[in-house]
């Protein structure tokens, strides 16, 4: 991450073109600047910190227009020379075997995918698992010092949602005990020159070889569980070797860290507003509304993936290039006052809520009720059983994820008055 000053997040100069998003100011607030691009067109060129540039959405009728256009696909294979030479960064062979996972696919290869996802992550049985959600999130407030202070990121926010992914997945508690949490570092490639490029390669074979001991242990002992369908799917040839290893690897990434960022802004979100909080920690029944809006207010998943046209085409009054990536911004459409009024205000009352945290259409998260259930055990949890929970250092020294595409923090120091 740059420490380059912030564009200036007032006045009437124009954006620059493309539009810088990096720097520690842009990650801590990118809202001011959302509100400045938004305000002058809802399609802007930008230049991410690896040198990608990329074409942003960022109101809300254009985003749910971008997220449902099929004219878009997410197959890299779309991806123009000059994407590709920047961004296609993950190296050979880990791009080709790891990277075929539903988020870069596009029907009917995404169809067939995912429906090998759906009944694991299906409502009614997230519903029947709540009770033991529950059990996972008091042992991990057991865990935690019987008065503060306490890192909830290294305390709660990060083994709650890989407890909870290990056991709606079927991962077992030996495999589970050896996964380590900075291969999840993974999606935040760096590129062949960086003086991290030797780490972040290290991570990614230490990853693979993981990903193969799961495939193994679930071939020899299979269960009634998803690694086990999808193990049983490639042996019926019904997925590759690369999708079986790509879905393993989405899951174990992408299924537990948006979860923990989310946990940290919406406690962020909280601390911020205190006399909400108390409202929550007064009234557990206004949890499921209270979370929706706070997945609106700061969504961990700050932009989405990439999107590619494949011919040159118009996007609300823009000219693409074929092969140029189009990006999302869900926290600029989240905050535009046009859909959301009062948008920067934190509303737990907000209704209706139609916030795209989880994406809409094809790629809609398949486990969009686990994710919700998750943060309301969650925040039921820390609230009732933390009397007093509150921040322990200021808000400015709050350490934000350098990240690209999501928003969450390294760590949440907080104290509390004493442990229920």
């Amino acid at each position: 991450m740059t420490f380059q000053d912030p564009l200036p997040a007032t006045g009437r100069d124009p954006l620059p073109d493309p539009v810088p998003l990096s720097g520690c100011p842009y990650k801590a607030d990118p809202y001011p600047l959302y509100a400045r691009m938004r305000e002058a067109g809802p399609v802007h060129r930008v230049l991410f910190p690896s040198g990608v540039h990329a074409w942003l959405v960022t109101g809300y009728d254009a985003a749910h227009a971008a997220l449902n256009d099929d004219r878009l696909g997410k197959n890299h294979d779309r991806g123009n020379d000059r994407w590709r030479a920047r961004a296609s960064i993950m190296p050979e062979p880990q791009h080709s075997q790891l990277q075929v996972h539903l988020l870069h696919q596009d029907p009917p290869r995404h169809t067939r995918m995912r429906s090998l996802l759906t009944d694991a992550f299906a409502p009614r049985r997230v519903a029947r698992l709540r009770p033991r959600l529950q059990e996972l999130a008091d042992a991990c407030v057991d865990a935690l010092p019987e008065n503060g202070p306490a890192d909830l990121v290294a305390g709660f926010a990060v083994p709650f949602p890989f407890q909870v992914l290990a056991e709606v997945i079927g991962l077992p508690p030996e495999l589970a005990a050896r996964f380590d949490r900075d291969w999840g570092k993974v999606v935040q490639p760096v590129g062949p020159a960086d003086p991290g490029r030797a780490r972040y390669e290290e991570r990614l074979r230490g990853l693979q070889r993981y990903i193969a001991d799961v495939v193994a242990h679930k071939r020899a002992y299979a269960r009634d569980d998803l690694l086990s369908r999808l193990v049983a799917a490639r042996d019926r040839h019904e997925l590759s070797q690369e999708e079986l290893d790509s879905m393993v690897f989405q899951l174990l990434v992408a299924g537990q860290e948006p979860v923990t960022n989310q946990i940290t802004t919406a406690l962020i979100a909280l601390f911020r507003h205190p006399e909400q909080l108390a409202r929550l920690r007064a009234d557990p029944a206004a949890l499921p509304r209270a979370v929706e809006e706070l997945l609106r207010y700061d969504s961990a998943f700050e932009l989405t993936t990439w999107r590619f046209f494949d011919r040159d085409s118009d996007l609300h009054g823009t000219r693409v290039p074929a092969g140029d990536s189009v990006i999302v911004s869900l926290c600029a459409a989240h905050r535009d006052p046009r859909r959301f009024p009062d948008a920067d205000t934190l509303d737990l009352d907000r209704s209706p809520n139609p916030h795209l945290a989880f994406g809409h259409g094809v790629h809609f998260c398949p486990a969009a009720a686990l994710a919700r259930a998750e943060l309301q055990i969650t925040l039921g949890t820390l609230l009732s059983r933390l009397p007093g929970l509150r921040p322990a250092v200021a808000d400015e020294d709050i350490e934000w994820i350098p990240a690209v595409l999501g928003r969450g923090t390294h760590h949440l120091p907080v104290t509390y008055d004493r442990r229920v």
